[in-house]
């Protein structure tokens, strides 16, 4: 049914879970993986001069987080015995990154993760899984913990 599962993750448990589900269709599907790690590249844009002495330490940390992320992602579809793949994407906004990402490589389905944020925190913050949602015309399986 899915050929290619894509999914975004960013080390919260609830990533891992749709991580998880991800190789659970994927075997049952013989569906290929990818997961996608998105990095802001200039997280500092607007804010100033002032702030660009930080940004290849700023880079250098999101980049090994984001491969130490992925190396857990790579351990758990080694173990499960899929086909899987990693990519650090980029993007100024995450949900922009996954699109991109989707786009590549012709995902067929998506599953994230979901914080479940409400309220105030929601609207501050802004939910990355609702920006997706409404970015892509795939099917999008969301996780919750």
């Amino acid at each position: 049914m899915f050929k290619h599962i894509l999914v975004p993750v960013d080390g919260s448990n609830s990533s891992m879970l749709a991580v998880h589900k991800g190789v659970e269709l994927a075997k049952a599907f013989g569906s290929t993986l990818t997961a996608v790690y998105v990095v802001d590249p200039y997280p500092f844009t607007g804010v100033g001069a002032d702030f660009a002495y930080g940004q290849s330490q700023y880079l250098s940390a999101a980049t090994a987080e984001a491969n130490t992320t992925l190396d857990a992602v790579k351990k758990i579809t080694d173990e499960a015995g899929i086909t899987a793949t990693t990519v650090v994407g980029e993007g100024h906004a995450v949900h922009e990154g996954i699109v991109r990402v989707l786009e590549s490589t012709g995902a067929d389905l998506i599953i994230m993760g979901s914080q479940g944020r409400r309220g105030l925190e929601k609207l501050m913050l802004g939910s990355v899984t609702q920006r997706v949602l409404g970015a892509v015309r795939v099917p999008v399986l969301v996780v919750r913990e």
